[in-house]
């Protein structure tokens, strides 16, 4: 073989060698996935309104198997409003869900997120226990003498979408408790220990210990659910990612499933 031909090959294996290199030295500290994408990687903190549990306990399963590298640490639900606070006081989160927009504005207003985005909407029903002994019928009966209601406090979402709700009927109602979040409500109208309760249409579906029904005019009164990735999120790419999941298809889906409305 003439020299000047080995030399060429020379050349040739010498610059394939370097670029190899070269690749290798550059390669990214994050492993791809199938799709070509980089892997997320972290545990996440979530923040949610108590009606969100059972969705999304189901969204973060999901979440989960699409990304195994990131680890949702057990969810806290709460009413929104005491959410918002522990958020502004300090609480490490890197997502918060809200049942209105209105505790959501408070996290924006003191400058640690922006840009939050409607996923869900939500409606009241009147939830009685099991069988309705006392015979509710209407919001009127929720103010018959002798009545024991149970309501969401007026700072909690579905205490202030109640009173809308009560107002817009021209009933007043005296609960003999108001609480902090809408699960509080329901478990004591499930042990019977009020005859009613407004709480969210999504919190008597697949329950066998009330029933419900819807007022008239509860479909006037909706309530929007925002969620936000929070600015100083720790795992802010994690995060953002959590946030598309619950807007998308999937997240979607599992909503739906659970009763809520559509953004």
């Amino acid at each position: 073989m003439p020299a000047r031909r080995l030399s060429l090959i020379g050349l040739v294996v010498a610059g394939s060698l370097l670029l190899a290199g070269c690749a290798g030295a550059g390669e990214p500290t994050s492993a791809p996935s199938a799709s070509g994408a980089t892997e997320l990687t972290g545990t996440l903190t979530i923040s949610a309104a108590a009606s969100l549990s059972a969705a999304f306990d189901e969204i973060a399963q999901g979440f989960e198997a699409e990304h195994p590298g990131v680890q949702i640490a057990p969810i806290s639900y709460d009413g929104s409003s005491t959410l918002a606070t522990q958020i502004i006081g300090g609480a490490p989160v890197d997502v918060f869900a809200s049942a209105d927009e209105n505790n959501m504005d408070k996290i924006v207003d003191a400058g640690l997120a922006q840009g939050p985005q409607v996923f869900a909407t939500n409606t009241l029903v009147i939830a009685v226990p099991r069988g309705n002994p006392a015979g509710i019928e209407s919001l009127a009966d929720l103010a018959k003498p002798g009545a024991t209601v149970v309501l969401c406090a007026s700072e909690v979402p579905c205490g202030a979408a109640s009173q809308k709700l009560l107002s817009a009927a021209g009933v007043t109602v005296t609960p003999v408790s108001q609480e902090q979040n809408v699960t509080a409500v329901l478990t004591k109208v499930a042990a019977g220990e009020a005859d009613a309760g407004l709480v969210y249409a999504t919190d008597v579906q697949h329950r066998d210990d009330v029933d419900s029904l819807t007022p008239e005019g509860a479909d006037a009164v909706v309530n929007r659910y925002p969620i936000v990735a929070l600015k100083d999120a720790p795992d802010a790419e994690a995060a953002a990612a959590f946030v598309a999941y619950v807007r998308g298809e999937r997240g979607q889906q599992i909503l739906a499933a659970h009763g809520f409305g559509a953004p």
